[in-house]
């Protein structure tokens, strides 16, 4: 058990019958008799519906463990992504409802974490940021122009916006959680 001023982003609890996976969580103080709260973001592993509320500071909540274990993208069917243990070869299916939008970043054989809890995958933790090739965009403009961005096409067939410099070919950092570009990479890919 621990309390509502203890959750932290990637805990999981049980309220009120639900599992529950902790995205964000903010503790605020009381003042005088006041009691203090936590605002926390919560995904429902049932139904993968966003909840945001607030719970009391002193509110007792169930703990659930969450194991993550490495596992390699094997490919998609329908709308289902499998994934493979690389010790003991054990194969499982995860809906693509389940990992979210970042679904279309996987690539056969990418190696990410899976968090299971109570026996059943429930979410993929993706790197925070991952180096992708821009397969489509309008040719570049070297003139300083301010907040103006283009639309890209990258090669997995994501749009995202990108400032006006950005050409064919050009791999870039992308911002997995928000899937938004941050900056032109280093050096070539990593496959």
């Amino acid at each position: 058990m621990v309390t509502a001023s203890q959750l932290r982003a990637g805990m999981a609890v049980r309220f009120e019958g639900q599992l529950y996976k902790v995205l964000a969580a903010e503790y605020h103080s009381g003042q005088g008799k006041m009691g203090g709260v936590t605002h926390a973001r919560l995904k429902n592993l049932s139904t993968g519906a966003l909840w945001e509320h607030s719970f009391r500071a002193d509110l007792k909540l169930e703990d659930i463990e969450v194991t993550r274990r490495p596992m390699d993208h094997l490919y998609e069917d329908g709308d289902l992504c499998y994934f493979m243990d690389p010790e003991n070869y054990e194969q499982i299916a995860i809906p693509r409802q389940v990992i979210g939008p970042q679904a279309v970043l996987l690539q056969p054989e990418m190696r990410v974490g899976v968090e299971i809890i109570e026996d059943r995958p429930v979410s993929v933790a993706f790197p925070d940021v991952l180096e992708v090739r821009i397969a489509e965009t309008a040719p570049p403009i070297h003139q300083q122009v301010d907040n103006v961005w283009k639309p890209a096409r990258l090669e997995n067939d994501l749009e995202i916006m990108v400032p006006p410099f950005i050409k064919n070919g050009d791999v870039i950092r992308l911002d997995v959680a928000n899937l938004k570009y941050m900056d032109r990479a280093k050096g070539p890919a990593k496959t």
